[in-house]
């Protein structure tokens, strides 16, 4: 079986690769995915484009090769130093810029997250996989077509799953359908505060400033019709409280409203409204 498996890798990192190379080269945001990245900080904002345009075609090339047949340990070394150079690059953007995007799989503004660097990992094991392998890929599915198919979907599941910015595919869909059957918000004369946890850690407004929070829930109100929950963060390295507004009266996550106030200053420096655009109190005036 271990045979299977490193003859499978060449297919996986393909994907992985052909894919990352589709948001490089013909996404209409790259350019915007670009200079959100940490290249920004590492080469320059005038460089960083043609950085990211020129990483896209890289891509694209090897990822081709190690698809097409035959696979030469060659391009699984050349993948497995990609790979290593990824995981170097994402753990340099988390520590001295934390909040730029990964542009990795998707132009989506998705900060570094460990998520990530677990997937760098196993795109470095798949390619020390794939320099061992003794044979191609179409021979290991043809061998054994179930195991070998099997195999190659748990990977790329696997892959998906740790790919924050793929989460709106199929994380927050789920996410969404637990809410509807489970209603959590119903019931009861007063509204618990787990429910209320549950309804933000719901919402995409908690999904985009997960990666800032640096504590549970530190504090917590009500005003009015809207329930306000306080968490300690960390935003352009300096401690701020994230502060989310969550209606009473509508369990849908998307109504979840978030600020990011600077704890030394007061200062609103970040204010994310969910897509339903509730009508409620302005979080600029939330007070930290």
């Amino acid at each position: 079986m271990i045979e299977v498996l490193a003859a499978l890798q060449p297919l996986v990192l393909g994907a992985v690769l052909i894919w990352s190379a589709r948001v490089k080269l013909f996404s209409r945001h790259a350019a915007a995915a670009a200079n959100r990245s940490a290249l920004v900080r590492l080469i320059g904002q005038r460089r960083a484009l043609p950085a990211y345009r020129l990483l896209g075609g890289v891509e694209l090339t090897l990822g081709a090769l190690l698809i097409l047949p035959p696979t030469l340990r060659l391009e699984a070394i050349a993948a497995t130093v990609l790979a290593v150079g990824f995981l170097s690059y994402l753990t340099y953007a988390r520590r001295v810029a934390p909040s730029s995007s990964c542009g990795c799989l998707s132009a989506q503004p998705i900060p570094v997250s460990g998520r990530s660097l677990a997937r760098a990992g196993l795109l470095v094991a798949a390619g020390v996989l794939a320099a061992l392998a003794s044979g191609g890929w179409w021979a290991a599915l043809a061998g054994r077509p179930l195991p070998g198919a099997a195999v190659l979907l748990a990977e790329l599941a696997v892959v998906v799953a740790l790919s924050p910015e793929l989460d709106a595919t199929w994380l927050l869909p789920l996410r969404r359908l637990r809410a509807r059957l489970t209603h959590p918000l119903r019931g009861g004369s007063g509204l618990p505060l787990l429910a209320t946890v549950q309804q933000l850690q719901l919402s995409d407004s908690y999904r985009r400033v997960a990666p800032l929070l640096r504590s549970d829930v530190r504090e917590h109100w009500d005003d009015g019709d809207w329930r306000f929950v306080g968490h300690a963060a960390l935003y352009q390295n300096r401690p701020v409280t994230a502060v989310f507004a969550v209606p009473l009266a509508d369990r849908e996550p998307d109504a979840v409203r978030v600020a990011v106030v600077d704890d030394a200053t007061g200062q609103t420096l970040l204010s994310l409204a969910g897509t339903a655009q509730p009508t409620g109190p302005r979080l600029a005036v939330v007070p930290a």
